[in-house]
């Protein structure tokens, strides 16, 4: 019941309490006819205006009970509206508007090199699969607003603002508003998978789970960032712009920082977890998103309120450029000090080998961003020079031409080619141990060739030097191999001469061909298992045997033929025709067991 006394505006208001009247508690105002809104706005203005005309006196006293009532009701009425208008943000809302959703090559590693059990059926896939490189991540499309409330309720909640904080109730106004945004913000995050967790919840996940939600990260961040903040920052703006001090930052902040700090913990824990090899590329992932992302940041969170975002964000950045460079150079110190020693069987190319190019191949994927972060040298300078277990290289034939990053890349192949080297000590013959430094040199040129990224930054001074390092390993093998078989095939030993006679020792020459036919039976027998992967460079070194031992034998066949045919079984000593020992050579290298004997396939 309305006091004696009430002005019409005082009418109007006490009518619509809800306090006193069951019909004012079951209806909303601003649901029903437009007039009677304007109504109940005018009488709030009205009672506003007369409440700051008149002294301190009674009627003043329940004028001001009046407008706490007006107040009380005008933030239900906003918070209705709020509600009715809210809803997490639509699905295509959700998406970028010129880019897809991109993954970079995934590169599956174990925790450390050194425990990796070597797989190379799966190093094959991943040198084979192709994958978006790091710079994917890179995105032209920029800051999308989208209308979250439709304009007549924005209309709406505008006015009702504008009284209640007129009134002296904006933090009431402020908490009403950030409690319902708040938590469409949060419906919106849980749509696009951004999962509310403690920086210690995420590093104890495992990385292949980390790594899935790595790729959600970087499309949810950008449409956070993009979209989802920028337009409640927006709506912010059309709501309480200019109508008091820094209200629709307040308001915005107290919307977003909980759902903002939420999602950049993700990033920040990822970029103080451990570091190990198979993180590298992920992270750079991360870092690449955040870099593009920090001017829209810088933009939706300008306001001197919303500093500590913007500080987290770049201290993220920064602590992921970091992580980057620690992994490189822990990377760098893993392939030194790989410890496996078992030999891989027919001195093939090593799966550290695989893994190693692999790796620097994607490496150079990402050059853009590792330029910008990589800008020390490698370490080998004076405190590694009295370490025999650590390559010593000179740079400085290289850095006229090359960035750091590629010094680092030359680094990385020098310390595997120190590894490898070391491992090929574990080989008992000799010539083995040639084959496999040809092998695995031979598999990183190929592998620096096949990426033009790669061979453009180690550059063709180096990619020459390890090419002639390749071929001495093939000569070498060469030597230490048919020097001894073609030994057999000289003339020095088997002249006889005396007071009487000269000419060919018989006996002389049956043990040279004896001699001769054990060793390369051996030498067809045992490199037969041995592997020449590439087939052109196996090609290559059959046909380099075979021009040294097809000439030398048909020349001592020639020589020495009839001297053996004169004899007791000739068979036993001219075992094999030129053509046979052709055609015993194409069974070199490929890695399967021969006959016993050789095969005799012309007579």
């Amino acid at each position: 019941m309305e006091p004696p006394g009430s002005t019409a505006a005082e009418k109007i208001i006490l009518r619509w309490d809800s306090t006193a009247s069951e019909d004012a508690r079951d209806k909303m105002i601003f649901n029903g006819d437009r007039h009677e809104v304007d109504r109940y706005l005018d009488a709030v203005d009205e009672l506003q205006k007369s409440m700051a005309s008149v002294a301190l006196s009674d009627s003043s006293s329940a004028a001001s009970s009046t407008l706490q009532i007006a107040m009380a009701r005008l933030e239900d009425e906003f918070r209705n509206i709020l509600i009715s208008h809210t809803s997490p943000i639509e699905a295509e809302s959700l998406s970028e508007s010129t880019h897809p959703e991109f993954t970079s090559q995934e590169f599956e590693l174990k925790d450390e090199i050194g425990e990796i059990s070597f797989d190379e059926k799966q190093l094959e896939h991943q040198e084979s699969s192709t994958g978006t490189p790091g710079s994917s991540y890179k995105s032209t499309s920029s800051i999308r607003e989208v209308d979250l409330i439709p304009s007549d309720a924005v209309y709406d909640l505008r006015s009702i603002a504008e009284r209640m904080i007129a009134a002296g109730y904006l933090r009431e106004c402020i908490q009403v508003y950030a409690s319902v945004r708040k938590s469409a913000v949060d419906a919106s995050l849980k749509k696009l998978n951004v999962e509310k967790l403690s920086i210690g919840d995420i590093q104890r996940l495992q990385w292949e789970a980390l790594e899935i939600k790595i790729r959600r990260w970087i499309r949810a961040a950008k449409i956070c960032i993009r979209v989802l903040f920028a337009s409640e920052r927006r709506l912010c703006e059309q709501i309480f712009e200019g109508l008091g001090t820094s209200a629709d930052d307040a308001c915005f902040m107290e919307t977003i920082k909980g759902p903002a700090i939420q999602l950049f913990n993700f990033a920040e824990a990822i970029s103080i977890s451990r570091r190990s090899p198979e993180k590298l590329f992920k992270i750079l992932d991360l870092h690449d998103a955040l870099s593009d992302l920090m001017p829209d940041i810088e933009n939706v969170f300008e306001s001197k309120s919303s500093e500590s975002i913007r500080v987290q964000a770049v201290e993220i950045l920064s602590r992921l450029a970091e992580a980057a460079r620690g992994i490189l150079s822990e990377f760098e110190s893993a392939v030194l000090r790989e410890p496996s020693r078992v030999p891989v069987p027919g001195g093939t190319i090593h799966p550290l080998t695989r893994y190693v190019m692999n790796y620097i191949s994607l490496i150079s994927d990402y050059k853009q961003t590792l330029l910008e972060l990589i800008v020390s040298k490698p370490s080998t300078g004076p405190r590694y020079s009295s370490d025999p277990n650590v390559p010593d290289m000179d740079f400085s034939e290289y850095e006229d031409q090359a960035s750091t990053l590629a010094l680092h890349l030359i680094w990385i192949t020098e310390i595997l080619q120190f590894n490898l080297d070391g491992k090929s000590k574990h080989y008992k013959d000799v010539s083995l141990v040639h084959l496999f430094m040809m092998n695995n040199v031979h598999y990183i040129v190929q592998k620096i060739k096949g990426s033009p990224e790669l061979r453009e930054m180690i550059g063709d001074d180096y990619l020459r030097k390890l090419t002639g390092k390749f071929r001495v390993s093939a000569t070498n093998y060469q030597r230490a191999t048919w020097v001894r078989v073609l030994h057999c095939l000289r003339d020095e030993g088997l002249h006889v001469s005396g007071s009487f006679s000269s000419g060919v020792s018989k006996s002389a020459l049956r043990e040279r061909f004896k001699a001769f036919n054990a060793i390369f039976e051996e030498v067809h027998r045992t490199q037969a298992t041995w592997l020449i992967p590439d087939t052109q460079l196996r090609e290559e070194l059959r046909i380099s045997i075979s021009e040294k031992l097809l000439p030398a034998y048909r020349s001592f066949l020639g020589r020495f033929r009839s001297h053996i045919e004169s004899g007791r079984h000739p068979e036993n000593y001219i075992k094999y025709s030129v053509d046979d020992l052709e055609n015993a050579v194409l069974d070199f290298f490929e890695g399967c067991p021969v006959s016993q004997h050789l095969r005799r396939r012309s007579q």
